[in-house]
């Protein structure tokens, strides 16, 4: 094989491993919604992990996306790690009442975590909840985001409503997002990277 080949036939493989590696980082749509590849979040570039959608007696509730410094397949991980994390959800109905949110919130976070863990953060619990106070539309937005150090922050419909700093409540809150009990459909889609 000639020189002109070799250089043709490397930079070929080189621009398909560049692509390959780069495989998380592509935009994706759901439900008509688009997430970017990636966002720029607390001074790191995050890449979008998976996406899926919440649907509840056959309405599409919202579109989420899941957002990793490095992402990752793994629940565990996913949960565990010490990294910038973030959920953007993008609602999809007005059927999504600040009731049912405040309450669809507690149940979930109470089954998909230890008892002793729900009672420990119950506080927690019911402060993140009173921070759903609203109504939701189509086109409203949920951003939920754990900086290390800093704690989980919630964004809700353009609002900043408060960060709680414990790194055990932000485990709770992604456990009930990616653990075992979560929504086989959310946890799926979320972990598909």
């Amino acid at each position: 094989m000639n020189l002109n080949k070799q250089c043709i036939m490397l930079l070929v493989m080189g621009g398909f491993l560049l692509t390959a590696g780069m495989g998380w980082a592509t935009d994706k749509e759901i439900a008509g919604v688009n997430f970017p590849g990636q966002k720029e979040l607390a001074g790191k570039t995050l890449e979008l992990n998976g996406v899926a959608v919440r649907t509840k007696f056959f309405v599409k509730v919202f579109a989420g996306g899941f957002y990793l410094e490095n992402p990752t397949g793994d629940a565990e991980e996913a949960i565990n790690s010490e990294q910038v994390k973030h959920f953007h959800l993008h609602y999809l109905t007005s059927k999504a009442t600040a009731a049912k949110l405040q309450d669809g919130f507690k149940k979930a976070i109470a089954k998909a975590n230890p008892p002793e863990l729900v009672e420990k953060y119950r506080k927690e619990i019911d402060l993140y909840a009173s921070w759903l106070d609203q109504d939701m539309a189509p086109g409203a937005t949920s951003l939920a985001t754990y900086v290390p150090g800093q704690g989980l922050t919630l964004v809700f419909k353009g609002q900043e409503k408060g960060t709680i700093a414990s790194p055990e409540f932000a485990r709770m809150y992604f456990r009930y997002n990616l653990g075992p009990k979560a929504d086989k459909n959310l946890r799926k889609g979320y972990l598909a990277h």
